[in-house]
């Protein structure tokens, strides 16, 4: 249990953390928050485990995940200008 709030307040303190360093509007709440910042960590572990720079099991570290939720975030702004 506290292992799933942990996850959430990290997943909100590295989407703030993207909201605020990518320029823009972002007109998102606050639960879409929490979901780009556990997103951005997800992706983050990801490319950092196929490029070898994390071992398997380890997590992103906190400026690789919120580099990775601001990448979403400039994919996101992309996709919602075409529509």
């Amino acid at each position: 249990m506290f292992s799933f709030i942990g996850t959430v307040v990290v997943g909100l303190i590295v989407g703030l953390l993207a909201r605020a360093l990518k320029p823009g509007d972002d007109k998102m709440g606050l639960l879409w928050t929490i979901v780009l910042g556990i997103a951005g960590s997800v992706v983050a572990g990801y490319v950092g485990r196929a490029l070898h720079w994390y071992a398997p099991g380890q997590g992103a570290g906190w400026i690789a995940s919120i580099i990775g939720a601001i990448v979403l975030l400039v994919l996101y702004g992309i996709v919602r200008r075409r529509t």
